[in-house]
């Protein structure tokens, strides 16, 4: 999943050469610095990976039968959950960059498409994020005797990687969305209850399509950006195999029916109903993605719908477990 920052910035066509009607990105000096590293990660999705476990974790909660919850296994849920975003995030840098794709991009420049950083090394930063990933979901399946959880986890890591990588990556035939709904929204929260509970209940399963459509609404606000430059990089995502007006239409529908969720929880946990002040942000989200004009609008669209995934994922969490 790509949802970064988004802004203003010209294009390149495979050539090197600006693209028509774009000037071309300042060239990059030097390697790296620790701040482009940072930067790589991009910290704005990790909300994403933040939600599903908050909520999957208040989900279990509630299906435990007696005794109390296991907040370390809350923790290496959500190590397991970031170390996944951020290995992904680096993964799709370095798979982007060498495909070439990069060189139509109009957000900021990346590490491996910039030449600021060697394609192996962000390959390695990639691989080492995923390692920690699989060590963390080790040491859950040890803790909970669950060994099937092995299978789980490594699927995961590889539809990580072929979301960008491979030679047919799935990211590049519209299959993004779907990716990103499965794995950051159902297998998260339902695995974060299951490891709570070693059992998965409405309240994971329900949850887990709300935060898992939000998800959807950040990558769909990251794609309308690039709609005509990864029409020109053979990358055919859903906007645009939808086109853009239908894509503001599908992220306005991914943001606002998980609240509908809410609402049906509302009248089992009272105090879900808190959960809709996070309407605040995503019907604003909603509103500038149906009439955004300038990329800057779309980058303001994709930081709120990341806070909205924040808010509804804790919201619900604390709304299950208190």
């Amino acid at each position: 999943m790509n949802p970064d920052d988004i802004r203003n910035r010209g294009t390149r066509g495979r050539s090197g050469n600006p693209a028509k009607g774009a000037s071309a990105p300042a060239a990059r000096r030097g390697p790296a610095t620790a701040a482009d590293w940072v930067a790589g990660a991009r910290l704005r999705t990790l909300p994403l990976a933040i939600a599903p476990v908050a909520l999957g974790t208040g989900a279990g909660v509630v299906a435990i039968a007696d005794g109390p919850w296991h907040p370390a296994r809350a923790l290496l849920a959500l190590v397991v959950a970031l170390a996944l975003q951020i290995a992904v995030n680096y993964a799709n840098d370095y798979s982007d960059g060498v495909r070439g794709t990069d060189d139509h991009r109009v957000g900021p420049a990346r590490l491996t498409g910039s030449g600021a950083a060697k394609p192996k090394h962000v390959l390695a930063v990639s691989l080492s994020f995923f390692a920690l990933a699989a060590l963390a979901g080790l040491a859950l399946v040890i803790v909970t005797q669950q060994w099937w959880l092995l299978a789980v986890g490594a699927v995961a890591i590889v539809a990580a990687w072929f979301y960008t990588g491979g030679r047919h990556p799935y990211g590049y035939y519209g299959l993004g969305e779907l990716f990103v709904f499965v794995f950051f929204g159902l297998v998260a929260t339902a695995g974060s209850a299951y490891v709570q509970a070693l059992t998965v209940n409405l309240e994971a399963w329900l949850g887990g399509v709300g935060a898992g459509l939000i998800a959807c609404a950040v990558l769909m606000a990251n794609n309308l950006r690039d709609v005509a430059q990864d029409k020109a990089a053979g990358k055919r995502t859903l906007a645009v195999l939808v086109g853009p007006l239908a894509g503001r239409i599908l992220f306005a529908v991914f943001m606002l029916v998980p609240f509908a969720i809410v609402v049906f929880f509302a009248l089992l946990y009272p105090t879900a109903w808190l959960v809709l002040f996070a309407l605040l942000l995503a019907v604003p989200a909603s509103v500038i993605v149906l009439w955004a004009k300038t990329p800057r609008e779309l980058l303001l669209a994709l930081q709120l719908a990341s806070f909205t995934a924040l808010v509804y994922g804790v919201g619900l969490g604390l709304a299950f477990a208190l």
